[in-house]
């Protein structure tokens, strides 16, 4: 709990679904795997350095502050990349796979389900 404002392009914050929402700073390590969200802002100017992501526990939001970004989902039919643009939001279905590709430096706000997520190493 902090009893402040929280700059989350400087930390992230967990919030689980019975209990205090905790900060914690990006030098801390990887989010705590927790029963609840994370919740934190990504600056990113080329994709993040896995091969891909999925949350069995529930959807993720992600909104794009600035930049320009699109999500590549690995759909049953086959991949679909769907294009997101600043002042957008995009819900990334419960389990499936998919992964950012990063056309323009942006900034992006992620609230992600816990506390099983999967990442497939680079391709």
């Amino acid at each position: 709990m902090t009893d402040g404002p929280v700059a989350l392009a400087q930390a992230f914050v967990a919030m689980e679904k019975a209990g205090p929402a905790r900060v914690h700073g990006y030098g801390d390590g990887d989010p705590p795997e927790i029963d609840g969200y994370t919740v934190g802002v990504a600056h990113m100017s080329e994709p993040p350095p896995h091969g891909g992501e999925r949350h069995v526990d529930g959807d993720e939001l992600l909104y794009l502050v600035s930049g320009r970004i699109s999500v590549l989902l690995e759909e049953p039919a086959g991949e679909r990349v769907v294009d997101v643009s600043p002042g957008e939001a995009f819900i990334v279905p419960q389990g499936l796979w998919h992964r950012l590709l990063v056309h323009e430096p942006c900034h992006l706000v992620f609230i992600t389900p816990g506390p099983t997520n999967e990442h497939r190493p680079s391709r």
